[in-house]
């Protein structure tokens, strides 16, 4: 299963650069890396980032992560992915960018 992380455009090239991050200030601050499911992304670009331009889509395999991603409750209840670890360049899969358009964040069509 594919679980997704939201990065500014300084953060995503602090992550190529040093190979991994403990992740944007808000991960920092809470101590794990925040991340979110395929129905739960798109929610969290609007209340997180409404507006903001330059970011990147970066799309990881869950099981690939082991022990260290928790899956606790959060908005609403609903179970999502946290990281108790550092996000390392070598797990994300892909990357895209997540251009900014009237009416919010174009998500890619495929996100698999």
């Amino acid at each position: 299963m594919l679980i997704y992380k939201i990065l500014r455009s300084e953060e995503w090239a602090a992550l190529q650069a040093e190979n991994e991050t403990a992740g944007a200030p808000i991960d920092v601050a809470d101590g794990y890396v925040h991340f979110s499911t395929l129905e739960q992304v798109r929610e969290t670009a609007s209340k997180h980032f409404d507006g903001i331009e330059g970011l990147y889509l970066l799309a990881l395999e869950a099981d690939t992560l082991g022990p260290e991603l928790k899956w606790e409750p959060s908005r609403g209840g609903a179970l999502f992915p946290h990281l108790y670890g550092p996000l390392r360049l070598a797990d994300v899969r892909w990357s895209r960018p997540l251009p900014l358009e009237v009416g919010g964040h174009l998500f890619p069509d495929d996100m698999t």
